[in-house]
């Protein structure tokens, strides 16, 4: 492992992949704090703490996770990258479902740059009206009697902050592009993962304030060693799960008519994955869950003795979470493969499944596979979202720390250091030189969010 990590400044090509995907991540660190004009950073901080444990505040943070801290620290990153991935969500989507779209994506290099350039029109758009809806809000938030706007706010504030925010995201999308060309990775995801990692010295200074090692584990006002030692022992435990479904692939064997000198055919598979919605089952539940506490919030009495029964961890909002996040995997995963469409190309092409006749009964056969891998890596992920919780309420830890067992923090994590390692092994073995797994073996990373 050591050797293969020194093995890495050996090559002036991976060397310098390398120096400059540190770079730009590092420039994108900076702008995290850099205060947007206008704002007061002191309030919003006290506004986020004051929030805190509530179902806006819990919206508040999972926001500030995504942007890196940009938007606890009202910084010109507070949009952080978000809104260019879900642009590229959105067009990924529409581009399966779409025919006009799906007819330009397979035009080849053309199809693909007229795709990406509506991807940014797109992110400028989006940026524009997140930053009018945040800055609107702003101004009428006086928590303590400061008001969070220096100088009450107005029309050239809403303006000058759109343009902020906006031209802030903009830059963040370029370096990722930047990263995509001449770094390692994905550079949406290794931005969004360098913001995650980022909380982990205030999860640990949270921890080590918490720590008394004078208590037993029982304790309800500190972490005792009892508890510290199950929390390692959680996180390794977690970590290694996600990895390994991360991993997880069903191959399904494909021969091909044509053979070699000694008459076998050839044998392949195709490998579908066990998790192939990643994180975005969770993403989309969530969006639609924040419904919920906002209508809460909303001045209508008939219906808030209802609305009660739905607030953040009462067990009718729970089972609607994790029923989503199954529909979700169940629909992006349907959207990435069309069991038919391999169906017709594997006929089309003379490949076949040994023991399946072409055609219809391949496309059968595919969808039971792909339902039965599709439930397992589902319920995977439903569990991962809600662990966090349980870690919180039952080890007496908060929420910046148990957001490092599960949830969307921990995938993105994995996922994006599973691709860049993957990344980085290619180019060792390419070299010749030995890589992160000996005998040869190379590990399937992931490719982004």
């Amino acid at each position: 492992m050591f050797s293969a990590f020194s093995n890495i400044l050996k090559i002036p090509d991976l060397r310098r992949k390398a120096l400059w995907t540190v770079g730009l991540l590092a420039l994108a660190r900076v702008g995290v704090f850099i205060p947007m004009p206008g704002i007061d950073v002191s309030v919003v901080q006290a506004q986020i703490e004051q929030t805190h444990g509530t179902a806006y505040g819990r919206l508040l943070g999972i926001l500030d996770m995504f942007a890196g801290g940009g938007l606890r620290n009202a910084s010109i990153f507070a949009l952080g990258i978000m809104p260019y991935i879900s642009a590229s969500i959105i067009f990924q989507l529409l581009t399966a479902i779409v025919p006009a779209l799906n007819k330009i994506a397979k035009e080849g290099e053309s199809g693909r740059r007229k795709i990406i350039q509506w991807t940014r029109y797109s992110t400028v758009l989006l940026c524009v009206v997140q930053a009018v809806i945040i800055c609107s809000g702003l101004q009428d938030l006086r928590p303590g009697g400061r008001p969070i706007v220096v100088g009450g706010g107005g029309p050239l504030f809403l303006a000058g902050a759109a343009i902020t925010l906006t031209a802030g995201t903009v830059f963040l999308m370029w370096l990722g592009e930047q990263i995509d060309e001449f770094g390692l990775g994905n550079g949406g995801s290794l931005i969004i993962m360098v913001g995650i990692v980022s909380r982990l010295p205030v999860a640990l200074y949270e921890v080590g304030k918490q720590f008394d090692p004078a208590i037993d584990s029982t304790s309800p006002a500190a972490i005792g060693p009892g508890q510290l030692l199950l929390l390692l022992v959680c996180f390794v435990a977690m970590v290694v799960a996600v990895i390994v479904v991360t991993q997880a692939t069903r191959r399904i064997p494909m021969q091909t008519p044509k053979r070699t000198p000694i008459g076998f055919r050839q044998q392949h598979f195709l490998p579908l994955k066990l998790n192939a919605s990643g994180v975005i089952a969770i993403i989309f539940a969530q969006a639609l869950m924040v419904v919920f506490p906002v209508l809460a919030m909303l001045p209508w009495d008939t219906w808030r003795a209802f609305l009660a029964f739905f607030m953040p961890w009462a067990f009718p909002y729970v089972t609607i979470y994790l029923l989503l996040i199954i529909f979700f995997s169940y629909f992006y995963t349907a959207i990435l493969f069309d069991p038919k469409e391999h169906a017709e190309n594997f006929k089309q092409y003379g490949i076949f499944i040994p023991g399946i006749r072409p055609g219809a009964d391949t496309r059968e056969y595919l969808e039971t596979v792909l339902n039965r891998i599709t439930l397992a890596g589902a319920v995977f992920i439903a569990i991962i979202a809600i662990v966090p919780q349980i870690i919180q309420y039952s080890l007496n830890v908060s929420y910046t720390v148990s957001d490092f067992f599960g949830g969307t923090g921990l995938l993105i994590v994995v996922g994006v250091a599973l691709d860049v390692v993957n990344r980085i092994e290619s180019h060792l073995l390419m070299q010749h030189y030995e890589g992160f797994l000996k005998g040869g073996g190379r590990i399937r990373g992931r490719r982004g969010i």
